[in-house]
Parts: structure tokens; sequence; C-alpha cells
């Protein structure tokens, strides 16, 4: 069964969206500046299969941002369709969906309240993902307090024990020291095992090959080559 899918999906975004002169204004009202657009996307068509584990790889600039950034809902596309089936947990960059003057127990509550739990069930899991982030002596401290590495930590088993049907990860594989990152795959396994679909993206191709039994090759904004991962990871080595 498909969990995730993409139907013909392009994204563009205009230059130049951010403080202007006032003498810019008049030349574009005047239409002597060119309208330009960044085509993140063009024509992306692919689906993730229930318990799939899909590696997105590409340069910096392929796309691959964007494309998690349509998978979760934060844009939308411009063109063609985004199918999700499931609930989605993401883990997309660092500190995103934590405030910083809130403490690392209540930003996993905050966290767990905005994916639909109840507060019974947040209070089941809370220990757990606790014991599993290694920040038992910092959990009551105010996340702005955290070191990058543990905030990572903790946005990653939030996520993690949340049980979603798609887990969207962005580069935040290699956390924490090597036990911790033992962990984590380990629990990535088992999530897949239960059916779950992993969306991994990471510059890392040992690290999709590990997690990802296929990949999409970004370039551009285009798709240049998707399937098995190992395929996959060995045209874009070779390419590189």
């Amino acid at each position: 069964m498909t969990a995730l899918e993409f139907r013909n999906v392009s994204k563009v975004f205009a230059h130049g969206l951010t403080s202007k002169l006032l003498r810019t204004h008049i030349r574009e009202w005047l239409g002597q500046l060119p309208k330009e657009a960044f085509h993140a996307l063009r024509d992306i068509s692919f689906t993730a299969e229930k318990g799939d584990g899909l590696g997105i790889i590409g340069s910096n600039g392929a796309g691959k941002s964007t494309l998690l950034g349509l998978a979760t809902g934060i844009c939308l596309p411009d063109k063609g369709e985004v199918i999700v089936n499931g609930r989605i947990a993401a883990v997309l960059e660092l500190g995103s969906g934590f405030h910083p003057d809130l403490t690392g127990a209540e930003n996993l509550r905050l966290n767990a309240s905005l994916l639909g739990f109840s507060r019974r069930r947040t209070d089941e899991l809370a220990g757990e993902i606790i014991e599993f982030t290694g920040l038992n002596d910092f959990i009551h401290e105010p996340v702005r307090t955290y070191s990058s590495g543990m905030t990572m930590r903790l946005a990653f088993s939030v996520a993690l024990h949340m049980d979603p049907d798609i887990l969207i990860l962005d580069e935040v594989i290699a956390v924490g020291d090597q036990n911790f990152q033992q962990k984590c795959q380990e629990k990535l396994y088992s999530l897949r095992h239960a059916g779950k679909t992993i969306i991994c993206v990471s510059h890392s191709p040992d690290t999709v090959q590990q997690l990802c039994n296929r990949a999409l090759w970004l370039d551009r904004g285009r798709i240049m080559m998707q399937g098995e991962a190992k395929k996959v990871l060995d045209a874009y080595r070779a390419s590189r």
C-alpha cells in the first residue's frame, strides 16, 4: 500500500522576496526588471510504499528540502499532487518545533500534543523517550541551553517514539555518540519491520545504503534516477 506519492509535482519560488529599495519597486512596476523564478522541483513523480526506506540524495540546491517541505505540508505544490496516507512525524532542521524557553520535558509534551496524542498516552511515552535521549540530567533545563547535538537528539527521540506512519528525516542520522546512533538505527529498523515508511535525506550515500531499500537522486529539481538503493547510489557516486 502506498504511503506517499508525488504525481507530476512542480514547485517554483520567486527571486527577490527580501526587502527592496524604492527604486527597485519602481523599476518593477514600470516593467524594467525581468521577473525571475527559481524552479525548485520540476515534474517530480514517485511513490513510497508502506515499509519502504526511501533515501533522497543530491547535491546542495537539488530540491531535497523542498521535496520534504511538500511531503510534510509546509508548502504546497504549484503543479501536481502530493498524496499522504497516514500520520507524518518529521525532523527537518535544528530546533524546528521547539520553543527555546521551554524545557526539554515541556517541549516533548508540546510536540506530542501537536501530533494528536492524549495527555495519558504522552505520560506513558515520556519516560521511554527521555531515557532514549540520554538527556536525563538536562531534560528540565530550557532548550536554549542545549547544544545543537542535544537539541537534535531530543527532536529525533520524540519523532521516533510517536508511532508515525511516515517518518521524515533531514540530515539528522549522525547525531550523538556511537551508542546513540546505534540505538537510532535499531529503532528505525524496527519501525520499518512494523510497516512504517522512512524518508531520509542525507549527503552520505553510506547512510542511505544502510537504512534504505530504495533511493531517489535529484539534480536541479529533476529526478535523475530512482529505484533500488544500491544501483542509484552507485550511479550517483560515479557522477561525482
